[in-house]
């Protein structure tokens, strides 16, 4: 679906997928983590983990990647208030994002769908608000972030 969570005024093409969300930007990778790190915390979110897929595959398999970047995001006031409706809820947190390069000059940035995540804990009203709220604020994120990106293109 097209245009989901997008501002007035600011055309979107937030993507959905299986999992979750995603826009494709026109910027090299290590841009695009940086950009995005910058538009979560404009959401409330910090980043916990960092994963470097590609050196990972390389130290532990010896084998060639695409630079790809897994971002653990965390936004403290939803996270407590999904360990307070379910305890175990840690299990599924954080948000993950993943950033993946699919040219020189341009990388996808994907999120996780927080009530697809969310809702493995059994459906409760509190999660599924919690979900609602950082899927909203995970797509404002996105949104900026294409909208920037493609600014600064032009």
């Amino acid at each position: 679906m097209s245009g989901g969570g997008g501002f007035a005024g600011m055309e979107s093409n937030v993507r959905e997928s299986t999992y979750g969300v995603s826009v494709n930007v026109p910027l090299a990778h290590d841009e695009a983590v940086a950009r995005t790190v910058e538009e979560l915390k404009q959401e409330g979110f910090g980043v916990l983990t960092t994963i470097d897929v590609q050196q990972t595959m390389k130290q532990k398999l010896g084998r060639e990647f695409r630079k790809y970047t897994i971002l653990g995001a965390c936004n403290p006031p939803l996270a407590y208030r999904a360990f307070t409706a379910e305890l175990e809820i840690g299990l599924l947190l954080p948000c993950n994002l993943a950033v993946y390069e699919t040219g020189p000059a341009s990388s996808v940035v994907s999120a996780i769908a927080p009530g697809l995540a969310l809702g493995m804990a059994g459906g409760k009203a509190e999660l599924a608000e919690v979900a609602r709220e950082a899927e909203a604020r995970l797509r404002r994120a996105l949104t900026r972030l294409e909208s920037s990106a493609q600014a600064t293109e032009s």
